[in-house]
């Protein structure tokens, strides 16, 4: 048992059996409550409890001179402390009803999975005013959303008065005329400025302001068991998909049934596994898995290519378990991997389900708004849930569909506390409850293409686009080393072909898309005659050149400064750009092309709340002829009249010292090559030209036949052979200090300790310690050290034994552990 008494904590105790029910206390004697806490130790705290208190329960206690809230996670009679010692719980959260026994399991699985204290994992999955008691009243208060509607008679005036040339709020006004009511997101996604928009209109007495309760928005499910199922493609459901025309993926439009042989197949499929599932969960109930993909009901892959139709797949399968017959309230999970591909995607599922109650989660929110969106999804008010990867990890008591869209994509996995996989938690959370998960990509990761292969999931092929006489586009290269013995190379990099393309799609009426993945004006700023650049002094890495707002910025520990009116070193005047970024090349476009509408998006663009949605619904509403981004355009959009995306500098990845770099480079070509096209057009498909200096190799001759399948094979036949992830299964310990040599020593000495007859395993394989590939940043060295095993167990067991040794480690370091790590 661990003691804090010194730090005046209350007492604590271990945590290896947290999820055994404990016996009830004895009538008129107190119990002791084992409270999990948002602290580094691996532990339980224990308090005396003189009311009444349910596992899961949320409470305040004293921890040293605070107050803090924790969760009941044990109840019992018996504390190896001293009853004198013992603190007492404060106040118990009545009014919430208590986390529940899966969310406690994913909890505690996850707590054991990524070898962190069960404190350090169920609370920060808790938004933060709910973990402050004095906003608890307020929060129970507010059990609605707030809606905005025009007021009775107030129509024509409003539109008299947003001229058109403010075509944001305009957009607003149409959309509230069109909608009827709007929630504050969907506002923002049609105008970025929308709450000050709104606020001045309620005040002129043109809109009305309503708060609905989110129970009232949740179909009454007697009716709904009676009712007949609803009609995917009633004409009704059209509402602001339509004014957007945001229809993501290609879903099918209100009033269209037709499926795709591909589509009608995966949509089946889920709904024999929805039926199976129900049946299924009322004969028994799964035993606990060390490993997070490991399900008792088979994960599905749905593998389409872009433009195939989904989200319609998933569109129909949550409409199927909404309505499933074994459990009351249904409730679905629907995971993105992004902010910015959230609102489009809501607003697809709030035409198609007007009657349900839907809720977003995701790091964007309000801290309030997204408190009152958990607790409605806690309560079993909301019934579908729509969010990034910390959505994983919400309390959904009648969950029965989880929903991962582009699961490939590396956002899943946290970067930084615990850094979980959300995808891995769906997949376990599903196996747990034996419910299905769907896994949507056009480029499946790696991992989950071989484990379909082995029959681990089962694959849903869509090899088709879902609109009639919409192909997939034409690949092209352009051989840049060819375009300069030419002279081809018109400005900035960019390739005659590639602007002569872009001028036809002008005089076509059509818009094009140009994608580079590398934000700012330059990667560096160039001394001629000395040779200076300009290094961070923090970092292992340059400053970037962001030329309009006149600044040097560190892109990784964010330092700012004036752009030199001369060498710093020398005092020269001619101070040169090296490379391209987006701005640079916006500005290259704006000289070339004068008269074409041009925007930008990018993370210096869409700092601001809502103003990514605000130039999306640009890009929909034909109000951009050239769209130039970064990553952030590369997945997940509809850009209806794209017939034209060029890629610029694809090369940069090619010869990565990262080993998944091929695999993230090919499905980001993948990716932002299916926004070409994605609506029929007479003059065929659309056209994707690829500037590259290595035009022979071979990522890009798969990638012009759009061969993922063939990709895959040869890449995991590498990996095979070279004895890598998905054929071995690592884990990541790194260090950081201010001195290098402090990080190398601890990581000198962890290696040590893994080499003693105690953890000693041959099974197990540890890298030697090393630098970092960027070793410094924001003035920290940083080092690290692979250990690997083709045994998940046997290193899920190592991690177990030399995490308890390094912890009692005194080392003037910082260290963390990163389990299936994907940088290294």
């Amino acid at each position: 048992m661990t003691r804090a008494d010194d730090l005046s904590e209350p007492s604590v105790a271990s945590h290896d059996d947290a999820l055994a029910p404990a016996a009830p206390p004895r009538a008129g004697t107190p119990a002791i409550a084992r409270v999990a806490l948002d602290t580094p130790l691996i532990t339980l705290f224990d308090y005396r409890l003189d009311q009444a208190a349910s596992l899961g329960q949320l409470v305040q206690v004293p921890f040293g001179r605070r107050q803090v809230v924790g969760v009941v996670w044990e109840l019992t009679q018996r504390s190896e402390v001293a009853p004198a010692k013992l603190r007492e719980v404060t106040s118990v959260w009545h009014e919430l009803p208590p986390l529940g026994d899966d969310w406690r399991e994913l909890m505690q699985f996850a707590s054991r999975y990524y070898q962190r204290g069960i404190g350090e994992v169920a609370l920060p999955a808790i938004p933060g005013h709910l973990r402050t008691p004095m906003r608890w009243p307020r929060l129970l208060a507010q059990r609605g959303v707030q809606r905005f509607r025009i007021a009775d008679g107030a129509l024509s005036t409003l539109m008299e008065n947003v001229p058109a040339r403010l075509r944001a709020q305009r957009r607003l006004a149409e959309g509230l005329a069109q909608a009827g009511t709007l929630d504050a997101d969907e506002a923002k996604a049609l105008c970025a400025k929308a709450a000050d928009v709104l606020k001045q209109w309620a005040a002129a007495g043109w809109v009305v302001v309503e708060t609905v309760p989110f129970h009232e928005t949740v179909r009454d499910a007697e009716d709904a068991e009676d009712a007949e199922r609803p009609d995917d493609g009633d004409a009704s459901s059209s509402t602001l998909a339509e004014v957007l025309d945001d229809d993501v993926d290609s879903a099918s439009p209100p009033g269209t049934k037709t499926l795709t042989v591909g589509q009608a197949d995966a949509v089946g499929a889920i709904h024999d596994a929805l039926i199976a599932a129900g049946a299924q969960r009322l004969d028994k109930t799964p035993t606990t898995d060390d490993a997070p993909d490991t399900p008792a009901c088979p994960p599905f892959l749905l593998y389409g290519v872009t433009g195939s139709g989904k989200t319609e797949v998933y569109l129909r399968a949550v409409a199927e378990a909404l309505h499933t017959r074994d459990v009351r309230d249904a409730q679905v999970l629907v995971l993105v991997p992004e902010i910015n591909l959230t609102p489009q995607l809501e607003g697809v599922f709030r035409a198609r389900f007007p009657d349900e109650t839907l809720v977003t989660l995701h790091s964007g929110l309000a801290e309030g708004e997204r408190a009152r969106h958990w607790l409605a999804a806690h309560r079993g008010e909301a019934r579908i849930v729509l969010g990034t990867r910390l959505a994983v990890m919400a309390s959904l008591p009648h969950l029965r569909l989880i929903v991962v869209d582009e699961e490939h994509d590396p956002s899943y996995k946290q970067q930084e506390g615990l850094r979980y996989s959300a995808r891995d938690l769906a997949i376990w959370r599903a196996n747990r409850l034996r419910i299905p998960v769907v896994l949507g990509s056009a480029t499946p990761s790696l991992d989950s293409w071989n484990r379909a292969e082995q029959g681990r999931y089962v694959r849903l092929a869509m090899p088709e686009r879902a609109t009639p006489d919409a192909v997939l586009p034409r690949v092209s290269l352009i051989d840049m080393e060819i375009e300069r013995k030419r002279q081809r190379v018109v400005h900035e990099g960019l390739s005659q072909p590639l602007l002569a393309a872009i001028r036809a799609r002008l005089e076509a009426g059509e818009q094009s898309l140009l994608f580079l993945n590398r934000r700012g004006y330059a990667p560096v700023l160039n001394c001629d005659a000395c040779g200076w650049i300009s290094d961070c002094r923090r970092c292992s890495a340059h400053m970037v050149l962001h030329k309009p707002e006149r600044r040097l910025r560190c892109h990784h520990c964010g330092a700012e400064s004036r752009i030199p009116h001369a060498c710093p070193d020398c005092g020269n005047l001619d101070l040169a750009p090296l490379g391209r970024g987006t701005q640079r090349i916006e500005e290259a476009l704006a000289e070339h092309f004068p008269d074409a509408r041009l925007a930008r998006i990018d993370a210096d663009s869409t700092r601001r709340k809502g103003s990514a949605q605000a130039l999306f619904a640009q890009v929909h509403a034909g109000e951009v002829d050239i769209l130039i981004g970064t990553q952030m355009v590369a997945k997940g959009h509809d850009f209806r009249n794209v017939t034209l995306v060029g890629v610029v500098n694809a090369d940069s990845a090619l010869f990565s010292h990262d080993f998944r770099a091929a695999e993230r480079l090919f499905a980001q070509l993948m990716q932002v090559a299916g926004r070409a096209g994605r609506a029929a057009r007479a003059d065929g498909p659309g056209d994707v030209l690829i500037q590259t200096r290595y035009a022979s190799h071979p990522l890009f001759a798969s990638l012009m036949r759009h061969d993922y399948a063939g990709f895959a094979a040869q890449q995991l036949e590498e990996r095979r052979v070279a004895l890598l992830p998905p054929y071995t299964h690592q884990a990541l310990l790194r260090a950081e200090a201010r001195k290098l040599d402090d990080a190398m020593a601890f990581l000198k000495q962890a290696r040590e300790i893994a080499a003693t007859p105690a953890l000693n395993d041959p099974r197990i394989s540890l890298w030697d310690p090393v630098p970092m590939t960027m070793v410094r940043i924001a003035g920290t060295d940083r080092a690290q050290l692979v250990v690997e095993s083709p045994h998940r167990g046997a290193l899920q067991r190592f991690l177990t034994q030399w995490m308890s040794e390094l912890r009692a480690l005194k080392a003037p370091v910082r260290w963390h552990l990163e389990v299936d790590p994907l940088e290294i």
